[in-house]
């Protein structure tokens, strides 16, 4: 992974700071969007969040590392939304969703919720017809939504989507089309990296929480 983010037309400056700067936290798992993944990686999740409880503007990032068949974008997104899925029924047990966002997919204020903290979720695979996603093994990276709200507010969003946008359209001659301005609709829709219809609906439901009932 290092060496995928260490390209020097690799498009996302973010994930290349948190890298260069330590900021970067990894984990290896089975077969993504097995069950049997969850529990880890839900703990291993609330540990990365202890540790940055305020993160800051530097960019900080979990990579969830998979020991999957190379498979279709398809079949990629369909694995990935099953294993956020099953941590999330894992995750109910304990934990209410993160108050600050919603867990309703198609609301522009929706973000993914492990240990009541919210997460940008971002998808990495092998077969991607995007270069920025084709990692040399699936993979799930974990960014703080509270990070892109710090960046949004100290005004760096805007300068290193920019740059970001910049250097893809420099790798790959377009932007990815999934991609949306962060908070102008759901981010669920560019978790898989995946182009989907307008129409798309997406295939992670919430389960009422038993800590807040």
């Amino acid at each position: 992974m290092t060496e995928f983010v260490a390209e020097p037309t690799f498009p996302c400056v973010g994930a290349r700071s948190a890298f260069n700067k330590g900021r970067a936290r990894f984990g290896i798992y089975g077969t993504l969007g097995d069950e049997r993944n969850a529990t880890l990686l839900c703990e291993d999740l609330r540990r990365f969040s202890e540790e940055f409880p305020v993160p800051g503007t530097d960019p900080v990032s979990y990579v969830a590392m998979f020991a999957s068949e190379t498979v279709s974008e398809k079949d990629f997104a369909q694995a990935l939304w099953q294993q956020l899925q099953a941590m999330h029924e894992i995750d109910r047990e304990r934990f209410a969703w993160d108050p600050t966002v919603s867990d309703d997919t198609e609301d522009a204020s929706f973000s993914f919720s492990i240990g009541g903290r919210a997460f940008f979720v971002v998808g990495l695979n092998p077969q991607s017809s995007r270069l920025a996603r084709r990692a040399p093994m699936p993979c799930v990276v974990f960014n703080f939504h509270d990070q892109f709200e710090n960046l949004r507010t100290s005004g760096k969003y805007a300068g290193m989507q920019k740059v970001i946008r910049n250097r893809d359209i420099e790798l790959q001659g377009s932007i990815n089309p999934v991609l949306a301005q962060f908070g102008d609709s759901s981010e669920a829709r560019q978790y898989s990296g995946v182009p989907v219809d307008a129409d798309w609906k997406c295939p992670f439901h919430r389960v009422d929480d038993p800590v807040a009932a």
